[in-house]
């Protein structure tokens, strides 16, 4: 029996990369977009959660990636 690991390692990637704040805040407080500026507001973090999950759903169901564990 072997495990799909490839949407919990895609999530965690993403997860990380896309924390509002860390790489990129969009939108940002006084700009667009500020790169790494470590701040977040209540919409960058909705913005970025809409951003994840579309991303998250192409790369899982659309493109279908898959990492399996024996």
């Amino acid at each position: 029996m072997s495990a799909d690991w490839g949407p919990v390692v895609v999530s965690v990637i993403l997860f990380i990369l896309l924390s509002p704040g860390l790489l990129f805040q969009l939108p940002a407080r006084t700009r667009v977009v500020e790169f790494g500026n470590m701040t977040t507001s209540g919409i960058s973090i909705l913005l970025h959660a809409v951003i994840y999950f579309c991303i998250l759903t192409i790369l899982i169901i659309a493109v279908g990636i898959h990492i399996h564990a024996y």
